[in-house]
């Protein structure tokens, strides 16, 4: 046990450790949280490590995921949209939960919209053994993109330069055919929920090649928000993959139960073109494997990306009706 809570610990203090950099080079009240590569991967080797077991839905290392990225939100001035940060919901006879906080907005106005971003954390739990390793510890897949939604959580708790409000949502038993998203999704349809678009971070561990866009989105031709998301970025940092749309990638993933409930624009982003990773629910998706300098670099383009379309006076990233009713 003594080993275990070392463990989260440390996690907490180096993810919560941010370099502060002024404007003018030096320590002061204009100074900003940088992204660093030692922050993520102390959470990485965490949520990735042996320890949890792979993270399956009901599993006691799921459980300490969840406790681990609650206690970074508390931590992190991230705090529970609900009365606690747990979405809880049942899959069967197995207790499953989300995990949800909330970055207020700082516009009286605007931060009655909300903002969703996540990823999912749960995992396979096993995979087929290989040389005796039967763990398929999901860095890449999802802890990669819970870990972003994570910084990026803290980046704006920090700054406060978010007009509208950031809800943060880790989901549970996306393994299990997206059910921690949908459960969600309806539950804030329910409460009548203002949101306005939403973001998953799925599999962004790795680079692609360098002759390639960083980054894809899922259902492009859906909305407009790589085009608006490229346009506060200063560059394009999300485009085109053909074969997203030839894998029905977009309904695949935990955005798809968020377009499908509130009906508003809901993409996946990801980084991992199943060119550039040969472990895809397999043993050897473990935290050494992951490009931690690659990480960085996503999260810190997607920060200006993110601001901006957050801070817009109206909502610039709308779907495309004409593309969605020829489908």
């Amino acid at each position: 046990m003594k080993k275990i809570l070392s463990i989260v610990l440390i996690g907490l203090v180096c993810s919560c450790a941010f370099n502060m950099k002024a404007k003018d080079g030096k320590d002061g009240e204009n100074a900003k949280p940088t992204i660093s590569q030692e922050a993520i991967k102390t959470s990485m080797e965490y949520l990735a490590s042996d320890e949890l077991g792979g993270r399956e839905t009901g599993s006691e290392g799921l459980e300490k995921a969840a406790v681990f990225i609650e206690d970074y939100l508390k931590a992190n001035a991230i705090t529970p949209y609900f009365k606690t940060y747990r979405d809880s919901f049942k899959l069967n006879d197995i207790d499953a939960y989300n995990i949800v906080g909330v970055v207020e907005g700082n516009d009286p106005k605007l931060k009655n919209e909300f903002v969703i971003l996540g990823g999912h954390y749960d995992h396979i739990g096993k995979g087929k053994v290989v040389e005796g390793d039967s763990i398929a510890n999901g860095a890449n897949d999802d802890a990669s993109g819970t870990i972003a939604a994570m910084e990026l959580g803290a980046y704006f708790a920090k700054t406060k330069t978010n007009k509208r409000s950031i809800l943060i949502t880790l989901y549970d038993a996306e393994e299990k055919g997206l059910k921690g998203a949908a459960h969600l999704a309806a539950r804030l349809k329910s409460e009548a929920i203002n949101a306005y678009t939403m973001i998953n971070f799925e599999m962004i561990g790795v680079p692609r090649d360098s002759t390639e866009v960083m980054a894809y989105m899922s259902g492009y031709k859906r909305s407009n928000f790589a085009e608006i998301l490229n346009g506060y970025a200063g560059e394009e940092v999300v485009g085109f993959f053909p074969g997203a749309q030839q894998m029905n990638l977009f309904m695949r993933s935990d955005n798809f139960p968020f377009f499908k409930e509130l009906n508003m624009p809901a993409h996946a982003i990801s980084t991992f073109d199943f060119t550039n990773f040969d472990y895809y629910h397999h043993v050897d998706d473990e935290a050494d494997k992951m490009d931690y300098q690659h990480m960085v670099n996503f999260i810190n383009k997607m920060i200006p990306a993110l601001e901006g379309m957050m801070n817009a006076p109206t909502k610039e990233v709308v779907l495309k009706e004409a593309v969605l009713k020829n489908e």
